[in-house]
């Protein structure tokens, strides 16, 4: 019967701490359109990004394992709240009205909102209200679509992502699209684009971006904010900060 025993706690043992350093699998949402925050890299045809590298470098940090979860963005908080996934990061800003519905971790970056226009209107439209009764091209639930919401008689156009509403601000389907600042920079680098221009002059509405996780899910919040604090201490946050913004 002793044998019995031990053999029995060396068994659950072996299990549970197999467990424990497998780590908690949890998956996280993302719209992989979204670069250089998350996007689909044309060569592996796998999702990468600041955003996938950092939550990834977290799970290292908290012993989570990371599955990450395509889907549209407009349907991350309302998966999160249903709990059909743990977590989402896809340069979510952190606002109050989210904050109704989904647990915030702390920010891990500060982004604004700014416009793009064709290059032969540089000049005409340099801040938000030079839009007023004119059509904005904005990905929906986002926060640049928020801005848009708040200009004058301004016509919205809704894309589920910011390329689509690239390629209608060249198709003169708008006046200009609102999207996050790092967001117009990176698509005008990567892409080569000679057609649209960024307008850094408009910018408003700096926010922190956050990771979301279930309101009720207070335990996996400060499991991310004790592995993204890490990250800063120890410096690799400032490492993928420079692999993606170059700064």
């Amino acid at each position: 019967m002793k044998l019995y025993k031990k053999l029995l706690a060396a068994v659950l043992c072996t299990f549970v701490c197999s467990a424990e350093a497998a780590g908690d699998t949890i998956i996280v949402g993302t719209e992989p359109t979204f670069a250089p925050f998350g996007f689909i890299d044309s060569k592996t045809n796998e999702i990468v990004g600041f955003d996938i590298d950092l939550i990834n470098a977290i799970g290292k940090e908290a012993n989570l394992d990371i599955k990450i979860e395509p889907m549209q963005f407009d349907g991350l908080i309302p998966s999160l709240m249903s709990s059909s996934i743990d977590a989402v990061i896809s340069g979510l800003t952190i606002t109050d009205e989210r904050k109704k519905q989904v647990l915030f971790s702390d920010g891990y970056y500060t982004a604004a909102q700014d416009l793009m226009v064709r290059k032969e209107d540089l000049g005409k439209y340099t801040a938000m209200n030079d839009l007023k009764g004119k059509a904005v091209c904005v990905q929906i639930g986002s926060a640049g679509a928020d801005i848009a919401a708040g200009i004058p008689d301004a016509r919205i156009v809704t894309f589920n992502t910011m390329v689509e509403a690239f390629m209608e601000l060249k198709r003169k389907g708008c006046d200009a699209s609102i999207t996050g600042t790092p967001v117009n920079q990176y698509y005008l680098t990567s892409t080569g684009e000679k057609e649209l221009a960024h307008v850094p002059e408009s910018a408003v509405n700096a926010k922190q971006l956050g990771i979301a996780v279930n309101q009720k899910n207070t335990a996996l919040v400060e499991k991310i904010n004790s592995g993204l604090k890490k990250l800063r201490e120890n410096g690799v946050y400032d490492e993928l900060y420079r692999k993606w913004f170059n700064q």
